[in-house]
């Protein structure tokens, strides 16, 4: 069988291009070993969003007397949690199976490997057979990373997939690393009843986040009940008993930790092996199939995607990179990616959201700053909402005003965060923002008046 287009994967990235490719003119096939949506819709982005709107609707009824409302009882019915969570997951991949058959994609279930020549040798249930194409993306994702000290055993030591479909609540959990995936699960976990420790190497906990973003989800998490632990090295875990005794070490010292369970989310790792990379030559540095800007490889008609390429690993990194690939291989000039003009997203309460440089970076880069911060502790929209914890912060380059960075903390943030994210690329200075009217009383006027303490113009500070 002969294609315009074959994809690995059908993740953010793959189902995306594939489509793409589709609208483009091109007879396109997609090849996948397991469900349709990939890692985000089945095990990640989409059912961990399902999990946290729970957490919240749950915090929401064990603090209805702070809304004037009387609620008697309540209680999580943690199965169900779960099963509503899958079953958002599966509505979704349903979904892509419609998008396939709409745009007349062919999806062949199995396991891809490239062979030399542009070809692809998919095996599925013992059975074998080779397609070729004009193009092929390779677009495999990631999986969890496991430290050579906390093996993953699906039981006692978890990775994020059994952390989604655990039977019940456990009484206690150490959650080591804090960026996306240990926030959200020490949020969700803690809000369900979770005595949750959350142990991070780095000074701050999620780390990539500005270091004022960090110090406030500090707060928040430890008004929560988190015990949040910095600056701190997991030596062992001993699971031989009914539970696991965690060593940690820290600038305190060393201490031990008992709990049910642990969970590993200490990062991804790319699935290069046993895709036939050696096999067709195409060039890999520190676990990355390396492309140029349009997503080529160092072999001709051979492209990779998202979380197994340099880059941010995230669903809509994945999905533009698929676009812009496909659009090149079909004759057109996308602009390539600006990977400083991603947002980042973390959907733990508060949410977090940034995008571009955060201050330390900025001031590395040489940079002459204005620094805005406005608090939701002084907006009418979070003090009705009952969220009054987090920020709003925009940093801006004080010479010719351009918008270098934002990092916001609180309540509905990663909704806000696309308004910057259309502002970098349209290249607005920080008066445009400023004399731009914000609707009243809403979360986003934040950004508007953050914009105004940069510039000594703030009204309600």
């Amino acid at each position: 069988m002969s294609y315009d287009l074959i994809v690995i994967g059908s993740g953010p990235g793959g189902y995306v291009a594939a489509i793409r490719a589709s609208q483009l003119g091109m007879k396109t096939a997609i090849v996948e070993r397991a469900e349709l949506g990939g890692i985000c819709l089945n095990w990640g982005c989409i059912p961990t969003k399902a999990l946290l709107k729970s957490a919240q609707v749950f915090e929401y009824l064990k603090h209805a007397q702070d809304y004037g409302i009387k609620v008697n009882g309540g209680e999580a019915d943690f199965p169900a949690v779960i099963k509503r969570s899958r079953d958002v997951a599966d509505g979704m991949s349903k979904g892509v199976q419609f998008l396939m058959k709409k745009n007349k994609i062919e999806v062949i279930k199995g396991t891809g490997k490239l062979k030399p020549g542009k070809k692809v040798e998919v095996t599925d249930a013992g059975k074998t057979q080779t397609i070729e194409a004009k193009n092929i993306i390779v677009a495999v994702g990631a999986r969890s990373r496991e430290l050579p000290t906390l093996k993953i055993d699906g039981k006692k030591i978890i990775g994020y997939r059994e952390a989604m479909v655990l039977p019940t609540v456990p009484k206690s959990m150490v959650i080591i690393g804090s960026g996306a995936i240990g926030s959200e699960f020490a949020y969700f976990y803690a809000t369900m009843g979770t005595k949750v420790t959350l142990v991070e190497m780095m000074p701050n906990i999620v780390p990539v986040e500005d270091e004022d973003v960090s110090k406030q989800l500090i707060k928040s998490f430890t008004k929560l009940g988190i015990d949040v632990r910095t600056e701190a090295a997991v030596d062992s875990v001993d699971i031989k008993g009914t539970g696991c005794k965690v060593k940690i070490k820290d600038k305190k010292g060393e201490s031990t930790i008992d709990c049910d369970v642990v969970l590993s989310a200490v990062g991804i790792a790319s699935n290069l092996e046993n895709i036939g990379l050696e096999e067709t030559g195409v060039i890999t540095d520190k676990g990355k199939i390396v492309v140029n800007q349009y997503y080529q490889t160092n072999i001709p008609g051979v492209h990779a995607i998202g979380d197994c390429v340099g880059g941010q690993a995230l669903a809509h990194v994945a999905s533009a990179e698929g676009i812009i690939c496909v659009e090149k291989m079909a004759g057109q000039n996308p602009d390539p990616l600006n990977y400083n003009n991603i947002p980042g997203c973390t959907y733990c309460q508060p949410e977090i959201a940034s995008v571009g440089y955060t201050e330390k970076q900025a001031k590395e880069k040489g940079y002459e700053l204005k620094i805005g911060k406005f608090p939701y502790s002084a907006s009418g929209k979070a003090s009705a909402a009952g969220a009054k914890d987090g920020f709003v912060k925009m940093i801006f380059d004080a010479k010719y005003g351009e918008l270098l960075g934002a990092h916001f903390i609180g309540l509905n943030v990663t909704e806000m965060i696309a308004e910057i994210v259309v502002a970098r690329k349209l290249e607005t200075t920080g008066h445009e923002i400023l004399k731009a009217v914000h609707p009243h009383p809403t979360m986003s006027e934040a950004i508007m008046e953050a914009t105004a303490a940069a510039y000594g113009e703030v009204i309600h500070l």
